[in-house]
């Protein structure tokens, strides 16, 4: 389930508050119950002026967890709030409509690196369900080496890190439309990336961390199709786009405000998210003085209950962020915040990315590097 809440708060002096303020521990999603019943406020924003550079490759401060600081965010203060609630919520279950109306006549074959993930498995099962070819070997741990997985009866050999790039020449040459998705961890990212480029094999890599830098300049030296994005939701990449249409149009609108940032992942995430660093940074655009090492990174189950208001069959797999802005006077507070329970949204982006990046293959496009952005403007999503 993946939510978009954008609540704007103005004080008034009033003797007494409409309703009480929220305890500290109560969720997230709670703390506005009156937001519930108002119609919600529906804006259209065209992204066709949207920069590609909405993940400009990430020249981002990097985060260092000991700096982490871990705060609530701020109570309410005692006077009457008048909010007003812009709401966007949809599911990320398997959509109804027919997957593989934008497919070619020959399924794509994809490899989808690493398939014992949850990741990769929920890109198999969507890229089955589209009606693409799932090629049977994967590259995945020392650990899970000879390994056979099976995913939707489908039955994938997971292969080692020896040997990867004769293994990977062979598979291409088996399969030469064939596409790589890396769903793999952040320490291996550049690796996997030179690996694909040196072999001359389309990727997608969805796979945040690493070095960003280094990564987009082996792309762009290798001159190999690929598309990159540390997020492949294509809801959650529309809201960034919005983001940054804003930061570029309004520079400085939100001076002298102060921002506090939360989100939270499963426990497995070790880094902080891409997508937070891309939302903070169209803030910092917008006046905003955030510090990255100031993201409060939530991994905790028992907080993410507690506190943020996870479902407890999502504490696997979710991503809930909560941007909150506070002016100088504390008389206004803005908050952005975008919920996500699941990997299907993520995983039906991808599988768009794959369709898109044949695409650009098939038809010798001159460019070679996209982003998700490009994607969302091609306009052929499922």
């Amino acid at each position: 389930m993946f939510f978009l809440y954008v609540i704007v708060s103005a004080l008034y002096l009033s003797p007494s508050p409409p309703f009480p303020p929220a305890p500290p521990s109560q969720p997230l999603l709670q703390r506005y119950p009156s937001t519930r019943t108002l119609p919600p406020v529906l804006i259209m924003a065209s992204l066709i002026k949207a920069p590609s550079s909405v993940f400009p490759s990430e020249k981002l401060q990097s985060v260092s967890r000991g700096k982490t600081r871990h705060r609530s965010i701020p109570k309410k203060a005692a006077f009457r709030l008048v909010p007003v609630a812009l709401s966007l919520s949809m599911s990320t279950g398997t959509a109804e409509h027919d997957q593989k109306s934008n497919l070619p006549d020959i399924p794509i074959p994809i490899m989808v690196n690493s398939s014992t993930g949850k990741m990769g498995k929920a890109v198999i099962k969507a890229a089955d369900s589209a009606g693409l070819h799932i090629v049977p070997v994967s590259f995945g741990s020392e650990k899970a080496s000879g390994q056979t997985v099976e995913v939707c009866g489908k039955e994938i050999l997971v292969q080692g890190p020896s040997e990867r790039e004769s293994i990977l020449a062979s598979v291409f040459q088996d399969y030469p439309n064939l596409i790589v998705v890396d769903y793999t961890v952040p320490g291996t990212v550049n690796e996997n990336a030179e690996l694909y480029c040196k072999v001359g094999v389309p990727f997608v890599m969805g796979t945040s961390g690493g070095d960003r830098d280094r990564l987009y300049k082996t792309v762009e030296e290798s001159k190999v199709y690929a598309v990159v994005s540390p997020q492949m939701g294509k809801q959650v990449v529309a809201f960034l786009a919005a983001m940054e249409i804003m930061a570029e149009q309004f520079p400085g609108a939100f001076s002298g405000y102060s921002l506090q940032v939360m989100e939270s992942h499963q426990a497995s995430k070790l880094d902080t998210s891409g997508t937070a660093k891309a939302v903070n940074s169209c803030f910092q655009k917008l006046g905003v003085s955030f510090d990255m090492g100031q993201i409060q990174m939530i991994r905790d189950p028992k907080q993410q209950i507690e506190m943020v208001g996870v479902p407890e069959e999502h504490l696997s797999g979710h991503a809930f962020h909560l941007y909150h802005l506070t002016s100088p006077d504390q008389t206004v507070s803005f908050e952005f915040q975008h919920n996500v329970c699941g990997r299907s949204i993520y995983a039906e982006g991808t599988v768009d990315a794959v369709l898109f990046l044949a695409k650009k293959v098939k038809s010798k496009a001159d460019k070679r590097t996209y982003n998700m952005i490009d994607v969302l403007r091609e306009g052929n999503m499922r």
